[in-house]
């Protein structure tokens, strides 16, 4: 048995969790920073970084509180190394080294990324990820950083399909509320706002998805692009708005509802093309906008017979740090562990092996 205390500081969520043998999530403590983010309408990364500074000690605690440990019982601890905001990973890191550093515990730096993955198989003993009935495993890893699609064997060997060439799915959500006067954070505001409305009332793009006449390039089938959605929706608020200058109630979730259409409509072809076309035996849905209910019906809904669905529970989804213990587990298990001079880093480096299967 090995309990991995799990760190998450990459954006505006400060989270510690107790893990036990990379499944049994025994406390899961999150601080969110959305009030003080709100006023500026989005994440401003050096507050951020100070508000960690601020919760990770009260959110350690409330951690090893609740899953009845203390730090002695800690067999090792994982914390996000990227990708993420700077300012924010670098507190969350150094909080970590000086955690293992004093009390003589093993640390190891983790891919917030492959987390999120692995953040679907949380709360059981991890079947679904022995059984090579599953594989290939494709994962649709979406939030307001990524938008990917990974192709994952049995022995963990990880092809990158597509992935956005400009902004990612929720932070096309995220603005497209700005635009609409929703408020922050706009993904789930949006989805509020959108519901029991039309969502073909108007037609946003749907960029890279391929036209008549105008094949799509083969290098972009299972890449995405959401910057041109956002740009359709500006010169719409533009067209439609009122003197002062916003849409009247009925039309703002008229709009909302078809906004959001085009961005889950996209998401959804374009993984079950994916699926269809390399053979996968499982479909995993991830990240924060895999809390959207549009989406998960919609994959429910169309996932085709013979195939797994995967929907990552909602409280995995968005950021936390039991994805993140649950995933140190495979390091510990490994006896791999990170010296204690590693560095954060903002971007996504290429992935070409799954650490909890190889």
């Amino acid at each position: 048995m090995a309990l991995i205390l799990g760190i998450e500081t990459s954006c505006d969520e400060t989270a510690a969790a107790v893990v036990r043998d990379g499944f049994e999530v025994l406390s899961n403590s999150v601080a969110s920073q959305i009030a003080k983010h709100a006023a500026h309408g989005g994440v401003v990364p050096e507050l951020a970084a100070r508000e960690h500074l601020t919760a990770l000690t009260p959110v350690l605690e409330g951690a090893l509180r609740e899953a009845d440990v203390t730090l002695r019982d800690i067999d090792a601890i994982a914390v996000t190394q990227g990708p993420g905001l700077i300012p924010a990973l670098l507190v969350g890191l150094s909080f970590a080294k000086g955690l293992a550093m004093g009390n003589g515990i093993p640390y190891v730096g983790v891919n917030h990324f492959i987390g999120h993955i692995y953040g679907a198989f949380l709360d059981e003993a991890n079947r679904e990820l022995e059984d090579p009935a599953n594989y290939p495993l494709l994962a649709l890893v979406v939030s307001g950083g990524h938008t990917s699609l990974v192709l994952i064997d049995e022995h963990g060997r990880a092809t990158a399909l597509g992935s956005t060439i400009d902004d990612a799915a929720g932070e096309a959500l995220d603005k497209g509320a700005k635009l609409l006067g929703l408020g922050y954070p706009g993904g789930p505001i949006m989805q509020k706002t959108a519901e029991g409305r039309d969502p073909h009332r108007f037609a946003f793009p749907r960029p890279l998805m391929g036209a008549a006449g105008k094949p799509l390039a083969p290098e972009n089938r299972y890449n995405f692009s959401f910057s041109g959605i956002k740009t359709a929706l500006l010169y719409h608020v533009k067209n439609h708005a009122g003197a002062d200058g916003t849409l009247p109630e009925e039309l703002l979730r008229d709009t909302a509802a078809s906004y959001q259409e085009a961005v889950i409509d996209v998401l959804v072809r374009k993984t079950l093309a994916a699926a269809q076309e390399t053979g996968a035996k499982m479909i995993v849905a991830a990240g924060g906008v895999a809390c959207n209910s549009v989406l998960r019906e919609r994959l429910e809904q169309l996932t085709p017979r013979g195939v797994k669905l995967r929907l990552a529970a909602r409280k995995y989804c968005t950021d936390n740090a039991a994805m993140i213990g649950g995933l140190g587990y495979h390091y510990w298990k490994k006896g791999t562990f990170s010296p204690l001079d590693i560095d954060s880093y903002a971007r996504l480096p290429r992935i070409t092996q799954i650490p909890f299967l190889d």
